[in-house]
């Protein structure tokens, strides 16, 4: 049953002390740096310890050189380092190891985290392979592998690729096991090929496309997904219950421990995407006629990392035409529809600003309150699609500011951002503030705040 505090300094002991939340009888602190949570490291050269509870620790191995990144496999690195095996099938039968083979590498350099597949297939004409436009659905009815990495090893978050034998690519941020964030986009590279024996791929995920802890040595969380198509055999490196059907890839609290990973500790990351529009317009049928009208606008979006674990995000007289169109729906209720967020400068961290069991698509405005959404009863609190409409006009954003991302156990988003005057409907000039605060507490929970702001408000008045 819910638990209630109803002295709000409780709340805020929780939020803001440095003491461990330790219960009855245990002698762990939840605050301390999280031990490896599974079998000891595997000795070199080995690369995977494994124990009964179907735990399982790899290694990581430094490259000397930057990988040809062609799904072909053919470095010497493959012939020297083992790969890691012995997959256990989730589906359909549950905890079998999976009746085909697949070995998996994690190596890195400087710049990049690579990853790399041999999916072995006793049947392989009957592999199923057909689409390669991203982030489509159909990949993971295809014949796919999968990765998971939990940077920060807080067992709740993390950071997931999808690949098929064809190339196609599918990439997504998942928060608290929950909120898996389809629309967020990142730079990576993917390879696949085939062979005689099933298929094979490497994937290139720089580092500068991830976001991580400070320090030269890590442990990260990270899982693997195989999934045989033919057979509809969902198998993974660690044991995944059958429950939790395809969002099983999204459990990191049950991925395995990723050791040996040393990203870089000074990393600039800095990304600047300015677009520039011009037009000419006749229009003889208003008066007073208009003829050759030169009309020209400018904006940009800005990009920068503060640190490995927050990025601050600005926007300037932006521009959404680039943004993927929404799904049709047919809505049969009296309950407003909410779309999920496309655009780019509001999907960082995204998953950071849900309150409670809210998920992140559900409604409210952004300040503006009530509605209910998503998957539970939770009321929702912040919806960034609020932003920058009016009913069904869209209103012009002048400029705002995002900073997003982890401080040791701390969740942080803060937003502010500005829309313009619409004079044609009367749509005010309107600022909008959200600030969301979380921090980890025990195995798997959080406590947090979230405050939210709309000036003027809904009914029009100054706040």
């Amino acid at each position: 049953m819910p638990v209630q505090l109803r002295n709000p300094l409780l709340w805020l002991s929780l939020l803001f002390s440095p003491a461990a939340l330790v219960l009855p009888g245990s002698t762990d602190n939840p605050f301390l740096p999280t031990p490896i949570d599974g079998p000891p490291p595997p000795e070199p050269p080995e690369v995977i310890s494994r124990d009964e509870r179907g735990r399982a620790t790899l290694r990581a191995v430094r490259v000397d050189a930057p990988l040809d990144v062609d799904g072909l496999l053919e470095e010497s690195v493959y012939g020297i380092v083992p790969g890691a095996s012995d997959f256990i099938q989730q589906e359909p039968h549950e905890g079998e190891p999976a009746t085909e083979r697949t070995d998996v590498w994690v190596l890195f350099d400087e710049k990049n985290v690579y990853v790399a597949a041999r999916c072995w297939d006793s049947q392989p004409e009957k592999i199923v392979a057909n689409e390669m436009r991203r982030d489509n659905f159909n990949i993971f009815f295809n014949d796919n592998f999968a990765v998971i990495l939990d940077t920060f090893y807080d067992r709740r978050n993390g950071f997931l690729f999808h690949t098929n034998p064809v190339g196609g690519l599918a990439d997504s941020y998942v928060t608290d096991e929950r909120d898996n964030n389809r629309d967020w986009n990142t730079v990576y590279e993917s390879k696949s090929q085939r062979f005689s024996g099933g298929w094979t791929v490497e994937m290139s995920i720089p580092f500068k496309s991830l976001r991580y802890s400070a320090g030269p040595s890590q442990i990260w969380g990270i899982n693997f997904r195989r999934v045989v198509r033919s057979k509809n055999e969902h198998s993974y490196l660690t044991r995944i219950p059958a429950a939790y059907g395809q969002r099983g890839v999204i459990k990191v609290s049950s991925a395995a421990t990723l050791v040996g990973i040393e990203p870089p500790s000074q990393s600039k990351n800095l990304e600047l995407k300015p677009y520039a529009v011009s037009g000419v317009a006749t229009d003889r049928t208003v008066d007073p006629p208009v003829e050759s009208d030169l009309h020209f606008d400018a904006g940009f979006d800005l990009k920068y990392g503060l640190t490995r674990s927050l990025i601050f995000d600005f926007t300037y007289n932006t521009d959404f035409a680039q943004v993927e169109e929404d799904e049709v729906q047919v809505n049969l209720t009296r309950f407003g529809l909410f779309f999920p967020e496309k655009r780019d400068f509001f999907l960082e961290g995204q998953g950071i600003f849900a309150f409670g069991g809210a998920a992140t698509r559900g409604g409210g405005g952004g300040g503006g309150g009530g509605g209910m959404g998503g998957e539970s009863n939770t009321p929702i609190l912040f919806f960034s699609r609020r932003i920058g409409l009016s009913d069904e006009t869209k209103v012009p954003i002048d400029a705002g500011g995002r900073l997003t991302g982890k401080a040791g156990p701390y969740s942080i988003g803060v937003l502010a951002i500005g829309t313009a005057e619409v004079a044609v409907d009367g749509t005010l000039a309107t600022n909008f503030s959200v600030i969301r605060l979380k921090r980890d507490i025990l195995r798997r929970s959080n406590v947090g705040v979230i405050a939210t702001r709309r000036s003027p408000a809904v009914t029009g008045e100054r706040t």
